[in-house]
């Protein structure tokens, strides 16, 4: 009934499985890979015909976890998954990235890539699983692909790198300073194709080896698929592209002066408004029946790129009349919305973003709730791209799947200088608004994120700033590597590269590639020309910030205490009746943690006093020979029982009242009177003994020997 193909390799410390033929067998393509324990099927649907009018490649890709791959119940009223969380979410756009450049060109069919995560042991993570299993679908598929690819992750601790390290070595990598890299690099068997990091200062030549080591490291799982697709893989779809040479040459014939002459325009809104005008005096130009052909679109973007790279590759000169290395003008600004903790807008060029620090506390932290268990996040960044950004009319939703991955990138870059949470108990929310776009408005969020925080007097190890590089490389293998790229450059280059750090390191490296691949020279030259120009952009945003900056006055102050472990049930009290007095009477927030590292929050110093104050009453101990305030909360015949250490009293026996032999106690003393008493010790059953005669009922002083005598 089933025709089943199992393949198997070792690859690092545990076993890779692909296997197909016997689940989703109405699939064009279905594996289901297993590293370890955890299990993904990849599935692979793509039509046979192209929408009429189709002028672009629509393909979807979707990255699903299902909780009972954990063996859990999903949360919520439904007890069912809802809409993709933020990691299904990044990990969809892993998978796209490095597929969809090799697809055959002209292929605009409609192509289906659905990953579900089936089972997971909780060491090997799902993403790279996935995309190693969807890889093998497409090659089996008979899809017009030109994998296959295969992906891995890459650590790295004591200089030594570490092929798919665990889950719990990758989760919350600033809080564990010995791994300093979370790498997640894609290729083929000859250049790599996509590159996705978090890192802790790493130098570029740690960084270019990171990536060439997974490159090595994948070339057996590469060949792991292609052993499978020899056993099982269908016929080719016969998929021949179209020919529209004729029109392509109908195209530039009729407009190639009239595009040059629009690109030579420097300012984008009126370099835009010249390229639209070009194309249609292009289309005016054409016969009725060109005019309706569906490849005129890519004829026209065919010319605009061959107008664009030309001169780029031969001549040196960019669109705006920028050098290659050349970084856009930048102006930084800093502190210009009064009632925010922290503001920045930052501007490059025609790039610029409006990036606001909040600052919470631990009720503010962000709660994830992962396949590998419910937890805290105490950083957020944000980042919405609303149209009017490049001067359009949108339709205005909730956050895409880009806005994701570039608030994602711009948090990676951020999050590697922020300090420890015990130095800075604060949540801290980064929001960037792009209020202008034109090129690389991710690293615009890093740089205005970074002087933002400042302005907030958040304590970084260092300023970030970030840049995106361009590659524009021609069929004779000649190339240009180009800094601080524009929209266009993006959008008609070959490659974008993106690099944020520190002056010491790199913290974050996305890069994508839309041709086959690159070859770790262009890298290499590709990181040294963005080193130089993200040295240049600190040196600019460093004239926004000088010297320490004022911590908000519209922030929560908050303050930390740490307590025994065995105190943290009296603190709390019974249905937590004692954190509440707590916080009603002084009106600080309290906030405690299973380590007894207690946070105290307001707007009022006074009241963060006042619930430390009562902490400490509960959880200190009073020691032996100190002066303590009390006041009387009962008379009895043989003394005075006085409250004086939070809660605690002790009994001042009538012969320690006053150097006098006293009829009862309330020869001197009242209920509710306020009295200086020395803690003599305790007796044999663990209770207090108080004594009033030797100190001073005005000052609480002891009284000295000498003063007795007198």
């Amino acid at each position: 009934m089933f025709n089943e193909v199992k393949k198997s390799i070792q690859w690092g410390e545990e076993t890779l499985t692909l296997e197909t033929g016997k689940v989703a067998r109405q699939a064009d393509g279905s594996v289901i890979a297993t590293l370890g324990e955890t299990s993904v099927m990849a599935n692979v649907t793509f039509a046979r015909k192209q929408k009429p009018g189709q002028d672009f490649f629509p393909l979807t890709v979707h990255y699903q976890e299902k909780y009972y791959a954990a063996g859990k119940v999903p949360g919520g009223f439904f007890k069912r998954e809802a809409r993709p969380t933020e990691k299904e979410t990044l990990t969809s756009r892993l998978i796209d990235r490095p597929i969809r450049p090799l697809f055959v060109p002209g292929f605009k069919n409609e192509v289906l890539v659905m990953c579900t995560v089936l089972s997971h042991d909780m060491v090997n993570d799902p993403d790279m699983v996935a995309m190693i299993a969807a890889s093998a679908a497409l090659t089996i598929s008979g899809a017009p692909f030109r994998g296959p690819i295969a992906a891995c992750r890459v650590g790295y601790e004591d200089g030594e790198y570490i092929l798919n390290p665990e889950i719990d070595d990758m989760h919350n990598l600033r809080m564990n300073p010995e791994q300093r890299l979370d790498l997640v690099v894609a290729g083929t068997k000859d250049a790599v194709m996509m590159v996705e990091s978090e890192a802790y200062e790493l130098s570029e030549d740690e960084m270019l080896g990171a990536v060439t080591f997974a490159h090595e490291q994948i070339q057996p799982v590469i060949d792991l698929i292609i052993d499978l697709a020899e056993d099982c893989a269908k016929e080719p779809f016969d998929f021949q592209p179209e020919d529209y040479s004729e029109l392509s040459a109908a195209v530039k014939a009729a407009g190639e002066d009239k595009m040059r002459a629009a690109y030579a325009i420097t300012d984008k809104q009126e370099r835009t408004a010249a390229v639209a005008n070009a194309k249609q005096e292009i289309i005016d130009a054409l016969t009725e029946e060109q005019q309706e052909d569906s490849n005129l679109g890519a004829a026209l973007k065919k010319l605009e790129s061959s107008v664009l790279r030309g001169d780029v590759v031969k001549n040196g000169k960019r669109i705006d009349g920028r050098a290659l290395d050349t970084i856009r003008p930048i102006v930084s600004e800093t502190g210009i919305l009064p009632r925010t903790h922290g503001s920045a807008l930052f501007t490059r060029g025609e790039t610029q973003g409006l990036v606001v620090t909040t600052l919470g506390t631990g009720d503010d932290e962000q709660m994830i709730d992962a396949l590998t268990g419910m937890y805290k996040s105490n950083f957020m960044l944000h980042y919405n791209f609303p149209p009017y950004s490049v001067g359009e009319v949108g339709r205005v939703a909730g956050p895409g799947r880009r806005e994701i991955g570039h608030g994602k990138l711009a948090w990676r870059a951020l999050q590697a200088v922020l300090p420890a949470p015990t130095d800075f108990p604060y949540t801290i929310r980064v929001v960037s608004e792009i209020t202008e776009s034109n090129g690389s408005s991710s690293m615009a969020s890093v740089c205005g994120g970074s002087l933002s925080m400042m302005d907030a007097g958040v304590p970084l190890k260092a300023p970030v700033a970030g840049v995106a590089m361009g590659l524009v490389m021609e069929e004779d293998g000649s190339y240009a590597i180009l800094s601080d790229i524009l929209g266009d450059e993006d959008h008609l280059g070959d490659m974008d590269f993106k690099v944020a750090g520190t002056e010491n390191g790199i913290t974050s490296l996305q890069m994508d590639i839309k041709i086959a691949g690159i070859t770790p020279e262009i890298m290499k030259k590709a990181l040294e020309q963005a080193k130089a120009g993200r040295l240049h952009i600190l040196g600019e945003m460093s004239k926004a910030i000088t010297g320490a900056q004022e911590f908000s006055v519209h922030a929560p102050k908050i303050e930390t205490m740490q307590i025994p472990t065995d105190k943290i049930r009296e603190v709390i009290g019974s249905g937590g009746k004692v954190i509440r007095e707590i916080v009603e009477t002084s009106g600080a927030k309290v906030d405690i943690n299973d380590d007894g590292v207690i946070k105290l929050a307001s707007n009022d110093a006074e009241a963060i006093k006042k619930a430390y104050d009562m902490i400490y009453s509960i959880v200190a101990e009073p020691e032996e020979g100190v002066i303590y305030k009390g006041t009387v909360v009962k008379l009895v015949d043989f003394g005075a029982f006085v409250n004086f250490f939070g809660k605690r009293d002790g009994l001042v026996h009538v012969s320690q009242i006053e150097n006098r032999r006293l009829n009862h106690p309330s020869d001197v003393l009242k209920e509710g009177q306020e009295v200086w008493v020395k803690l003599l010790g305790f007796d044999d059953r663990g209770k207090v003994r108080l004594a009033m005669k030797m100190v001073d009922q005005e000052t609480g002083k002891e009284i000295t020997k000498e003063e007795g005598e007198e």
